[in-house]
């Protein structure tokens, strides 16, 4: 009996997830070290600058655990844009060490290579926000006011913002003459949310940097996962974060689509 097409496709991605899942595992480095980031800031934020940063949630009147609350939904999203960094530099790597034009020469399914990498991209993220979490619910962070849906919702823009990301970081390790280029590449992942409403409300900014920090991806999604773990008010940024994951997966997945093949002509 003959295997269609599709059937072969998911084979062979599932076997491209499990070799990245494995490397990920015999060479967790990267991962550490980028997950780190978001931790020392995390700790960083809440005991060493905590109470002066807190001065401008709330009026002024917040104290240490408010600001815990208010940091933690901004650093969830920063530890995706940490994650996604190390898929930049394992396509690089596979692109630049020749793994990639040796897989072509093999009977499987064309896109199962860059496919398996954004799946296992994903679950690292995943498992990094995971962590994360529990880090700041060690020191403190408390969700009581969500739902079960909105726990659920939460969970779902973060798979969503971390599948957009991806796309554009395999886009970047795609083009990338080096595993150093391609970690370069990417640090607008890292540096973009230090630019956001993580740390401090976008009305206590400068008002020439306001709109800087305000038309840019994180904003939004962090101000929705504001609202569904904390209760503050969505407004529209549950829209925008919806436009722009859709906007960057497209674009990153045409991106990485065109360099893939122009990479085998």
């Amino acid at each position: 009996m003959s295997t269609s097409p599709f059937a072969l496709a998911v084979r062979d991605s599932s076997t491209m997830l499990r070799r990245n899942l494995l490397h990920a595992r015999r060479y967790p480095s990267l991962t550490l070290n980028l997950l780190l980031t978001p931790v020392m800031l995390l700790l960083l934020f809440v005991y060493v600058f905590g109470d002066v940063m807190s001065a401008g949630i709330g009026g002024g009147g917040a104290d240490r655990a408010q600001y815990i609350a208010y940091l933690v939904p901004g650093l969830l999203l920063m530890t995706i844009g940490s994650t996604v960094i190390g898929t930049a530099v394992s396509v690089s790597n596979d692109m630049t060490e020749g793994i990639i034009a040796r897989f072509r020469t093999m009977a499987i399914h064309r896109g199962a290579v860059l496919i398996g990498h954004v799946v296992g991209s994903v679950l690292q993220a995943v498992i990094s926000v995971v962590l994360v979490g529990a880090v700041a619910v060690a020191i403190g962070f408390r969700s009581t006011d969500a739902s079960a849906l909105e726990w659920l919702a939460a969970f779902g823009l973060l798979v969503l913002f971390a599948t957009s990301l991806t796309w554009i970081a395999v886009g970047m390790g795609l083009v990338s003459p080096s595993a150093e280029a391609a970690s370069n590449n990417a640090l607008p992942l890292i540096f973009l949310p230090l630019i956001s409403s993580t740390f401090v409300p976008i009305d206590s900014m400068p008002g020439w940097f306001q709109p800087i920090a305000q038309y840019q991806p994180f904003t939004p999604a962090i101000e929705t996962l504001r609202g569904l773990l904390l209760g503050t008010d969505i407004g529209p940024n549950a829209w925008l974060t919806l436009a722009w994951s859709l906007a960057l997966a497209t674009l990153g997945y045409r991106w990485s689509k065109s360099a893939y093949n122009r990479s085998a002509a």
